[in-house]
């Protein structure tokens, strides 16, 4: 099974790099830039899991792909995501799946547009992962877990197909029955996360420590109750571990948001906390929500960034 990795930053690099590792079938599209530090330095990957360095990885330049590949997994910024789908829809032939494990929902639309849902799978990751700027991918947490499925429930032959590609691999992939739910549970989870982290400008403990563990919980209930509202309220097993990583007074987990307010850079706010937002029903007259505070205040950011770049 033949399989093309769309990002080969610090998450697409890390799952891509396990499966070279395992012996699997891997190209990365990259840029020139990058086609070029990976053939000098490798792709390097330090973990708990145990490190390991690849070598010169299969690579070819984005827009140069051909329709001979079984999975495209993608992983990507959901604001880079036309530009992706632009780079790789030649790899999707009529028998190609792709996972995508953008954080969310809305990005499974434009992905049906493009493709059509017959092709696309649900998926979703579970993991902490930094990138350097040499490119060197940091595993800074022991979760390292990638989950995929047909969105409409149950198994397959070409899900399991898939399951059978990346078993052996050091990740834990798991085929699931129910991978929308899943991708609901993490996104209650990630929105209560960046929303918090972003607005506080720290890390949960810290924000635990300040005496805002309440302020926490209120933020996951509400995006819990947006769940609910579609039939997808987290499981107790989820929801459970969702408040302990997030009371935990010792953690010094922030989101990935919250290191693009700080860089000034773009973010994933609309996807992540403005679409939970319009699935609520959107901002009424009175809204003074935790969520639409927190998104108010990332998008906030965003705006001061671009105004003041504009007149640097």
């Amino acid at each position: 099974m033949r399989f093309l990795v769309v990002g080969a930053g610090a998450t697409g690099g890390y799952f891509g790099g396990r499966l070279l590792e395992a012996g699997r079938d891997v190209t990365f599209p990259v840029r020139p830039a990058r086609a070029e530090k990976l053939a000098a330095t490798g792709l390097v990957i330090d973990s708990p899991a145990g490190d390991v360095t690849i070598p010169s990885p299969p690579t070819v330049l984005a827009g140069g792909v051909r329709p001979v590949f079984d999975v495209v997994i993608l992983s990507c910024k959901a604001y880079d995501l036309d530009g992706a789908m632009e780079a790789f829809a030649p790899a999707v032939g009529p028998r190609a799946s792709v996972i995508p494990l953008l954080n969310g929902m809305r990005h499974l639309d434009a992905l049906d547009a493009r493709f059509g849902p017959d092709r696309v799978l649900g998926g979703s990751c579970f993991i902490s992962t930094k990138a350097d700027d040499a490119g060197r991918i940091a595993h800074v947490s022991d979760p390292h877990r990638l989950v995929f499925g047909a969105r409409a429930g149950g198994r397959s032959a070409r899900v399991d197909a898939i399951a059978a590609a990346m078993a052996g691999s050091r990740f834990e992939a798991e085929a699931s029955d129910d991978v929308v739910q899943e991708m609901w549970e993490k996104w209650v989870f990630l929105a209560a996360l960046a929303g918090m982290t972003c607005l506080t400008r720290a890390a949960v403990g810290d924000v635990v420590t300040a005496g805002g563990g309440d302020l926490i919980l209120a933020l996951l209930d509400e995006c819990r109750a947006i769940a609910a509202g579609v039939g997808r309220a987290p499981r107790s097993g989820p929801w459970d571990a969702a408040v302990r990583r997030l009371t935990h007074p010792r953690s010094v987990v922030t989101a990935s948001m919250l290191g693009d307010v700080e860089r000034r850079g773009r973010t994933e706010a609309d996807h992540i906390l403005g679409d939970l937002l319009r699935r609520r029903g959107g901002v009424t007259e009175g809204d003074r929500s935790l969520l639409r505070v927190a998104y108010t205040a990332v998008k906030a950011a965003e705006v001061r960034a671009a105004r003041e770049a504009a007149v640097a």
